[in-house]
């Protein structure tokens, strides 16, 4: 599993810094949303053989999927989904998380939703989608830390 484009950043806090200087050059929700869709599409194509029902996150109105590959020292994130904002959400999940320790990935809160300023301007079931990955991120992290 190739998902070598993660991290950008030395560390979860660093990368989380980053996304919150990025968003801060946008004046506007409608240009943080654009580049939201940008990122979406920057995500790896996640093979068609993960596009299944074992892999699908349940919980987001949009079709999503995410497998965890690794162990404690460097758990590796793959996900995908048919919404073009959900996939940006999913960008920002694994620039943050994607090929960090488990011990990193369970120290690090997503500071970086609120100092976009994500929670306010995602719908209900975008913000559930975007809990939904954060989960599955966090325990996929606990099973190999255990």
């Amino acid at each position: 599993m190739d998902a070598a484009q993660f991290p950008l950043e030395a560390s979860a806090i660093e990368a989380q810094q980053a996304i919150a200087d990025e968003f801060g050059f946008f004046g506007d929700w409608s240009e943080r949303y654009q580049y939201l869709i940008d990122l979406g599409r920057k995500l790896p194509p996640l093979p068609d053989a993960f596009r299944t029902e074992e892999h699908r996150l349940h919980g987001c109105q949009s079709m999503v999927w995410i497998v965890a590959d690794g162990d404690a020292a460097r758990l590796d994130f793959r996900a995908a989904s048919d919404s073009a904002i959900v996939s940006g959400l999913i960008y920002l999940a694994l620039r943050v998380y994607s090929g960090r320790s488990a011990q990193e990935i369970l120290a690090a809160p997503a500071d970086y939703i609120a100092a976009i300023g994500l929670a306010k301007h995602l719908s209900p079931t975008r913000s559930n989608g975007l809990t939904a990955v954060l989960e599955f991120i966090r325990n996929a992290a606990r099973e190999v830390a255990a």
